[in-house]
């Protein structure tokens, strides 16, 4: 199947607006294009114009079969640094074919052990605007993700503007990947993530 051809919709859809972060339903019959499948979602955009997130667990309303692996179980591992950023490497801006690791949009990441077991992840995350609608979405999306990891009892994910991002703060391979020249201005590095 080619995702990027017209898909009619199967049944009715629940979806996510983007920029705007509301949700809503795309009735049965509509015609969409998937504009990205990354992560455990899919971009699309209406014949309108519109663009909607549509989660995995409603790819068969775009008559995309399931893949063998799901999201719904616990990541296998010893806990480390590095599970949490292979973790925050599975969710992706649905505008931008980046990770928000790689985007640059976590800011920082405390890991706090915890007096019964386990441990607390405190993370602070921006945008790539500050008035995103897709912020909770997204807010969510690394919440969930890390609720999986080992040890991890507890997560929260707090939405902050200060410094404001910027393109600077892109990992080296996201740059490219976007085309931008990494010689041009605003290569400053984004905030220390781990602490």
């Amino acid at each position: 199947m080619n995702l990027r051809e017209p898909i009619t919709l199967s049944r009715a859809c629940e979806a996510i607006e983007i920029p705007s972060g509301i949700r809503n339903t795309i009735p049965a019959g509509s015609t969409v294009r998937v504009m990205q499948s990354l992560g455990t979602s899919y971009t699309v955009a209406t014949d309108r114009g519109y663009m909607f997130r549509i989660d995995a667990k409603d790819r068969d309303a775009l008559g995309i079969s399931p893949g063998a692996a799901t999201d719904e179980f616990a990541v296998k591992g010893t806990f480390s640094e590095q599970l949490i950023k292979d973790e925050l490497r599975t969710v992706f801006d649905p505008e931008i074919p980046v990770n928000v690791l790689d985007l640059g949009l976590i800011y920082s990441c405390a890991i706090t052990p915890l007096q019964e077991g386990g441990k607390r992840l405190e993370l602070k995350m921006s945008m790539t605007a500050p008035g995103c609608g897709m912020g909770n979405v997204l807010k969510a999306d690394v919440e969930n993700k890390l609720s999986r990891l080992p040890e991890v009892k507890e997560v929260h994910v707090e939405i902050v503007f200060d410094p404001p991002w910027h393109p600077g703060f892109m990992s080296e391979s996201a740059k490219l990947q976007l085309g931008f020249d990494l010689d041009a201005g605003q290569n400053e590095p984004g905030p220390s993530v781990f602490r």
